[in-house]
This record gives structure tokens, sequence and C-alpha cells, in this order.
């Protein structure tokens, strides 16, 4: 276990690293290229809430009403060690809630960033005033926190999910929404074969399997690079009824953009449901 949190902190340089440079596999797809680039807004970051670092555009506005992420941390790290990852679902209109908590697998935490959230959007003095959807809510994180967004998931607040290579909090069979399970091939913490097991019990919801090709549990070979325009677009198309987002997932597998990236994703699988989503 110590070994673990220690390793869970070097996640930071990961996601650190991967910021500057182009993927080192082969180029994306366009719709994954648009995904990956930064969205639209300036961001802002700040701390503040039930313990809390929040994320968001710099141009909210009474009215606005912004989608919410909630993110749950690895065992034992911060939300720094994810900034790059937050900073940009934030550029692409979001408003993540990180909670600062290092054990994050109750999902408690991250609901309390939501019902904040929430109850700032009706306060007239808050930065948030009328800036949240409290219908449009997803939940994310890694390892821990990957368990953490699962539970978090059972809540009704929350609609949609996309755990990252998932500890073993939480029980898919009582998400509500949509999930996209992300593993990595060579991942040894978290294995690749756990995470596709919970996949397979997901069948009462949309459910998308995609496994990090050549990725371990810190996203090795350019894997944090692979998944923020996979996961940027994943919020986008159901938090934000972005349909420029949806091939990226659905429709037939000969359109599905992840199920043909096959140098990012070894492995894509989606369930009935997920199949049935724009099929035609």
């Amino acid at each position: 276990m110590r070994k673990h949190i220690m390793s869970v902190l070097s996640v930071a340089l990961a996601f650190v690293l991967a910021a500057p440079a182009a993927p080192a596999q082969a180029a994306p797809t366009p719709v994954t290229d648009s995904y990956w680039a930064p969205g639209p807004h300036t961001t802002i970051k700040l701390r503040g809430g039930p313990d809390h670092t929040f994320y968001y555009p710099s141009d909210l506005t009474a009215g606005s009403r912004h989608p919410v992420i909630l993110w749950g941390n690895g065992t034992g790290a911060t939300p720094d060690a994810y900034d790059f990852l937050l900073q940009h679902l934030a550029s692409w209109g979001f408003v993540v809630a990180a909670a600062n908590t290092k054990n994050a697998g109750s999902g408690s935490e991250m609901l309390a960033g939501a019902r904040f959230l929430i109850e700032e959007s009706k306060r007239p003095e808050s930065r948030f005033y009328q800036a949240i959807d409290e219908n449009e809510v997803g939940a994310t994180g890694h390892s821990q926190g990957g368990g953490g967004a699962i539970v978090a998931g059972a809540d009704p607040m929350v609609t949609v999910t996309a755990p990252i290579q998932p500890g073993p909090q939480g029980d898919v069979r009582t998400l509500r929404g949509p999930s996209l399970l992300v593993a990595g091939q060579t991942d040894t913490i978290v294995p690749s074969v756990y995470v596709r097991a919970r996949y397979y019990q997901a069948a009462q919801i949309p459910a998308v399997f995609a496994e990090l090709r050549n990725s371990d549990h810190f996203f090795s070979n350019g894997g944090a690079k692979r998944l923020v325009g996979a996961m940027t677009a994943w919020f986008r198309y159901w938090l934000a009824d972005d349909q420029q987002a949806a091939p990226l997932f659905f429709g037939p597998r000969a359109s599905c953009g992840l199920c043909r990236q096959k140098d990012s994703w070894s492995t894509v699988e989606r369930n009935t449901k997920a199949r049935q989503i724009q099929s035609e």
C-alpha cells in the first residue's frame, strides 16, 4: 500500500509531461484531436467550499448554467497531481469540483462538492450564481477516486460517470447513467481484466470499456495525452449535448472513432445499450 501511495503521487509528473508534446503514437482522428486541444475558455483554479479545488471558466455569468464534473484523486494524491486534465476540462466549459481528500473512495467528498455548487448557484453573492446546471453532473476519478466515482454515480445527482482505472469501491450495478470505464493495458495495480469485469456487470446502462495501449497505472507511453481528449468528448456529449463528440463512441463499429484508434486504444468494447446509441 505504501508503494502504491508513493507511486500515485508521481502521476502529477505524468500529466505535466504529457501536456506540451504531440502523441508518440499515430495521430488521432480529427474529432479526438479537437477535444485534446484546449477549449475556448480561459480558466480559474480556486480552493474553497467543503475542502475542494474548483476549476472553472473565467467567464462565468449568471444564467450561463455550466455542467459540473466531480473529481476523485488516487490514493495519497491531491488535485494538483491531475492539474492538466482538470484545467483542460474547465477550458471546455465545465465547472470541476475536485475534492482535496487523499482517500476519495467513499464518494462522499465528491458529492459534497456537487451540493456546494448547487447551493452556491442559488446565492446572489456567489461567483457561481446561476452558473451551475444542477441537472448535468458527471463524476470521474483515478484509481481509488475512480472507485469513488462509481459510488457517486449511484446518487440521483450524478447523470454520467467515467472511472479511470477504478479501485474496488462501489458497485457498477448501482450506476444510474452511462459510464466510460478506462483501463491501462500494462496496469498491474488495477489490472485491465479487473476493469473489464466491472464493465461486464454494468448491463443496466450504456457502458463503454476502453483500454489505453501500452499504458500502466501512471499513464506511461503517452497514456495521459490519449486519455484527455476521450474524457473531454465523453462529458461534452452527455453533459453538454455536443453532438460532434458522439462519433468518437457511438454509431457502427466501422465509424466509431475510439474503436478505430488501434494505436491509442488496444481494446474498445461497447455493451448492448451503448451500441444502440446512434446505431444507424
